[in-house]
């Protein structure tokens, strides 16, 4: 499998990611009113809840719109897509350390953590868009701290942030993915 066809049974596989995306905003969107309802701690927590049902979520986002949900068995990218939920996992304890010595700074550093790993979905989805959402989440959370912004001010950037490019990768989802497997969208540099 090359790993264009790697790229391109992700896509068909996972909807181009969509799903996960619009699964984040809506966790970004409950921790957002959390922070504004009760209190930026139990926000935190919503959002490191809320983040464990991402995946499931998105998965069944996909099978909702009529994507497989899955991978085809052997697509080396399953397992780069993998590596990359480890390391943001290993980073949440760095976060939640930061959110009790700095309240404020938990959700900005989220926004760069989960940027860097949108960075890697670049490659794993062969869509050079994530580039773009990966910089911006990463400039929101670098601004955020820099301005000092609440919790829900935090959180809510990131929500509407994600679901903007949630609903263009919805839209641009068909454009995509063909039938016959052969559409490369943005072929990344090095990628065959």
């Amino acid at each position: 499998m090359s790993v264009t066809e790697a790229q391109s049974d992700m896509r068909q596989g996972y909807y181009s990611g969509a799903t996960g995306i619009l699964a984040s905003a809506l966790a970004w969107f409950v921790a957002a009113g959390v922070a504004a309802l009760i209190s930026p701690s139990k926000a935190v927590w919503a959002l490191l809840i809320g983040g464990m049902f991402i995946y499931p979520v998105g998965l069944a986002m996909c099978k909702l719109l009529g994507s497989r949900g899955t991978h085809t068995k052997g697509n080396p990218l399953g397992l780069l897509a993998g590596a990359s939920t480890f390391w943001l996992i290993f980073c949440l304890p760095i976060a939640y350390v930061l959110s009790v010595r700095q309240p404020g700074l938990f959700f900005p550093a989220m926004l760069l953590i989960i940027g860097g790993r949108y960075l890697v979905f670049a490659m794993i989805y062969g869509l050079r868009l994530y580039w773009a959402l990966g910089l911006v989440l990463a400039g929101a959370g670098v601004a955020l701290a820099s301005l000092n912004a609440t919790a829900f001010v935090s959180a809510l950037v990131g929500a509407v942030l994600e679901a903007i490019f949630a609903i263009v990768y919805l839209v641009q989802h068909r454009h995509w993915v063909r039938p016959n497997n052969s559409f490369n969208p943005t072929p990344l540099r090095g990628t065959g």
